[in-house]
């Protein structure tokens, strides 16, 4: 043991030793003597050390540790966690400090789930502190957050469900806003895209711009609604997925999204060209390139399955062949894709695997006064932009007009 810490540790009134044991480890500190430091670590861990002292010296060293370079707080904090494991409940509140140090020298890094880990660690529901819910739903979303931008989404969502059992009336606003983005995120990752899309418009929406000390800019609307938008796009083909393109496609704002192309065209039910699909999954999130058990994407799904509703609507019935060539797929994978999505009830008609052709049924008349009326919808649409187009450019044209 180094004699200044055995000198230390031999003095008898408690609040002189504290002193002397900080003293220590100041020095420690500024000429950075690793083995001393861990030395002196060991020993504020042992029995022999009154647990008063010890948690007070330790508090000191947790405090100091931000200050230190990333490599030395990584170094002198993993050892205090290791060499605290066996009393690690009589030093909570320090272990939660340093923990909360190493975290954010991981984040720093991209170390994502390092950090995520690191702050799962910090005991939250011991009952021996006691801690604001408010401070345990933010941990809860940070490191949902962190798990979700190594993709985790599986890690996300345990972490994010605990901070929803806890948001109530109390519940900072900032926070309850974070939570529903996270929430919305996780769905997104765990591709259900419907009800992703639905949480992103509604968060595009906000009517209030303030959540506490949070501010939200114009252009995270934005962003939530170009999420809500590309999420809608990767969705499985069907009656809801349409339900929710009409939705976007009716608001006004998306027209300035660079998704917008590929949105109007799947709610008019229009086939996609290739170099559409191209230059729209050059915008895609990497989970959101995730390759299926077939093989395919699950932008190429989502374009196949679309592509298949647009042809319903331009054929009476087609060969498994043609329609393949159509969807640009083999014949036997567009069957099996027909076949499950008029299970699902996705897509209305029959398969006659003798001829083997794909009968579509047509549509009622109130589908299909619907979709006259949403093709009329559409023009108007279009007339009142050239309208305004032309409106900025001359405005004499609007005067007259009034």
């Amino acid at each position: 043991m180094d004699p200044a810490l055995a000198a230390a540790s031999s003095v008898s009134d408690q609040k002189t030793k504290i002193e002397k044991y900080k003293e220590l480890l100041g020095e420690y500190l500024s000429k950075m003597l690793m083995p001393q430091l861990q030395a002196f670590v060991e020993h504020l861990m042992g029995e022999e050390v009154p647990l008063v002292v010890s948690r007070q010296v330790v508090h000191e060293l947790a405090v100091a540790m931000p200050k230190l370079l990333p490599e030395q707080l990584k170094e002198i904090g993993l050892f205090v966690l290791e060499k605290s494991s066996a009393r690690a409940v009589s030093f909570e509140e320090q272990i939660s400090c340093i923990r909360e140090a190493l975290a954010k020298v991981y984040e720093a890094e991209e170390e994502w789930s390092a950090a995520a880990r690191m702050l799962a660690g910090i005991p939250l529901d011991s009952g021996i502190r006691v801690l604001d819910d408010n401070y345990k739903v933010e941990k809860y979303i940070q490191i949902s957050m962190l798990y979700l931008q190594d993709d985790e989404s599986v890690s996300a969502e345990t972490f994010i469900n605990r901070a929803s059992l806890l948001i109530g009336e109390e519940t900072e606003a900032a926070l309850k806003l974070q939570h529903k983005v996270c929430y919305a995120r996780i769905l997104d990752a765990k591709r259900k895209f419907l009800e992703a899309a639905a949480r992103f418009y509604s968060l595009s929406q906000l009517q209030s711009r303030q959540f506490g000390t949070k501010t939200v800019e114009e252009a995270e609307l934005t962003t939530a609604l170009q999420m809500a938008a590309t999420c809608a796009i990767l969705a499985p083909a069907g009656p809801q997925r349409s339900r929710v393109l009409a939705t976007l496609y009716k608001d006004e704002r998306s027209a300035k999204l660079p998704n917008y192309s590929v949105l109007e065209k799947m709610f008019m039910d229009r086939l996609l060209r290739t170099e559409e699909v191209e230059a729209f999954a050059s915008t895609l999130a990497p989970h959101q390139k995730a390759t299926l058990e077939d093989g395919s994407t699950v932008l190429d799904r989502a374009v196949i399955e679309h592509n298949m509703l647009a042809v319903s609507k331009l054929y009476n019935n087609i060969s498994f062949g043609q329609l393949g060539a159509l969807l640009g797929i083999d014949a036997e994978k567009a069957e099996r894709i027909a076949s499950a999505m008029l299970v699902e009830k996705r897509l209305n008609g029959s398969i006659d695997q003798v001829d083997e052709l794909i009968h579509f049924s047509r549509a009622s008349g109130f589908v299909a006064l619907h979709a006259f009326d949403t093709q009329i919808e559409h023009i108007c649409r279009s007339v009142e932009g050239a309208a305004s187009a032309v409106t900025k450019k001359h405005p004499q044209f609007g005067l007259a007009g009034s």
